[in-house]
């Protein structure tokens, strides 16, 4: 009897920790991991962070040292994608047209940037930032200071480039059309604290405006905003948010919504075929509901939950959203949902003025998000107030005398 196959498209980090996984829960079968791009499978935070700022080498991002994959008898093909999948016949078709047979298959695709279609937007000079090339390219772009920057966003992307660029030297304006940045993430309260760290920073911020076209000889030289302004550019960084990669699934037949529909086993439609990392729209029991989360915590903790259930263990996924990130001197780490509609009110505990706090966003008297601000080692408490679901005293979450876990107990 042939060997069963296991087939993981996408080598990110979900598919890497997926194939690790499998191995460690002891599958003796044909694990193949495919990947488009033609690097192994790597990390994306330091794409924005450290290695965007020039401050960790390239290898660092890897998820496995270059011989891992030999070692754990795991076959990684890059620079090779999946272009369609058999369900009936349980087959996957290559770029390369080899048809590949599988037991179980995990699509673990990732997302692509949203594009600017606006006049313009083919100039050379406007960087997108989603992969190692990416990053290297706008690295390039920015390393030599002095140039005038206009980042288009003001998401997580959006500002962590903003702030390599100011970094390296650069005059930079950030565009963006919502009244706050982070707006969609952490509602106007939180985001007007990061509108302000920009500012310091000599950041000229631009809210309630888009980007309606470029202008440039080949090269882009300046931005039209929405309001009809003119900021000159000699590079621009659009961070506008991401598309879920769900064709590949939607050809196949797979229930699509904002990504690939999955259960709290990660499975989608198909019994035999599962999802995870950006891709994966997800039942998440603890939320009560669906959520697509695009962040590396999401990726590191999806993929082996998915080789787990693959391998037929009862598998919950239930973690609460995580995200981090640094900007200049200000670190912080987010766990839960913040968006707006999602909560009434905002508790602070901390020094606010001085960067130093945790922030709750609270439904009901429930902590339903928190974040953290240059204090550390609290993420576990504040994940443990969020997954308790109860209600809290506010005074005494505003308390910094009052320990968090306390409140849990």
């Amino acid at each position: 009897m042939p060997e069963e196959t296991f087939v993981i498209v996408g080598a990110g980090l979900a598919g890497a920790k997926a194939a690790e996984t499998l191995r460690e829960e002891g599958f003796a079968g044909r694990v193949l991991l495919i990947g488009e791009e033609i690097e192994r499978p790597y990390e994306r935070p330091p794409l924005s962070k450290g290695f965007l700022l020039d401050k960790e080498p390239r290898d660092k991002a890897h998820v496995h040292e270059a011989d891992w994959y030999d070692k754990h008898d795991v076959e990684l093909r890059v620079g090779v994608s999946v272009t369609a999948i058999d369900r009936a016949a349980h087959e996957v078709r290559l770029s390369t047209k080899e048809p590949i047979r599988y037991g179980k298959l995990l699509l673990a695709t990732g997302a692509s940037p949203r594009r600017l279609e606006v006049p313009g937007s083919k100039l050379q000079g406007i960087h997108y930032l989603r992969t190692m090339a990416d990053s290297a390219a706008l690295k390039q772009a920015l390393a030599h200071g002095g140039r005038r920057v206009v980042v288009a966003g003001a998401g997580w992307i959006g500002l962590e480039a903003a702030a390599a660029a100011r970094a390296y030297g650069n005059d930079v304006t950030i565009i963006e059309p919502e009244p706050a940045p982070l707006h969609a993430a952490l509602g106007p309260e939180l985001g007007r604290l990061f509108a302000d760290l920009h500012h310091e920073h000599g950041v000229d911020v631009r809210l309630d405006q888009g980007v309606a076209g470029f202008w440039g000889a080949g090269q882009v030289s300046a931005v039209v905003t929405s309001g009809g302004a003119e900021v000159p550019a000699d590079v621009v960084v659009v961070g506008i948010g991401v598309r879920p990669n769900a064709g590949l699934a939607e050809k196949a037949g797979l229930e699509v919504s904002d990504g690939i529909l999955v259960d709290q086993s990660l499975r989608t439609s198909d019994p035999d075929v599962y999802a995870a990392g950006d891709v994966a729209n997800a039942y998440n029991p603890l939320l009560g509901r669906r959520i697509r989360v695009e962040h590396w915590a999401n990726a590191l903790n999806g993929g082996p939950a998915a080789a787990r259930a693959m391998l037929g263990h009862d598998v919950v996924y239930d973690r609460i959203p995580y995200f981090f990130s640094d900007q200049y001197d200000l670190g912080m780490e987010m766990s839960g949902v913040a968006a707006p509609g999602e909560y009434d009110k905002v508790v602070y505990r901390g020094d606010v003025a001085a960067r130093e706090f945790v922030a709750f966003w609270l439904n009901e008297g429930r902590v339903v998000g928190g974040m953290n601000v240059n204090v550390w080692d609290v993420t576990g408490d504040v994940q443990a107030l969020i997954r308790s679901g109860r209600p809290v005293d506010e005074a005494r979450l505003a308390d910094p005398a009052v320990p968090l876990a306390d409140l849990v107990a």
